[in-house]
């Protein structure tokens, strides 16, 4: 799921060796943190976070695929 958030961000950024995501255990999910350039952050929302909601529902498919639950932070 790590590798999944990091390609898209990636794809999506002006700076994609900005790009870093990190994965925390917080009350039973996986939290994921996922940091970006400063120039790259409207990109990586999108409009009305649109962008964002769409990777975060990405995620959710995954996590339910292994059986677990996901949460998306951009930070």
């Amino acid at each position: 799921m790590k590798e999944l958030i990091e390609y898209i961000a990636k794809s999506i950024a002006s700076h994609p060796e900005d790009v870093k995501v990190t994965e925390e255990q917080e009350d039973g999910r996986v939290v994921f943190r996922l940091e970006v350039a400063e120039d790259d952050k409207g990109k990586v929302i999108g409009r009305q976070g649109r962008v964002a909601q769409s990777i975060r529902v990405l995620l959710r498919v995954a996590a339910v695929k292994q059986g677990t639950r996901a949460v998306l932070e951009i930070v």
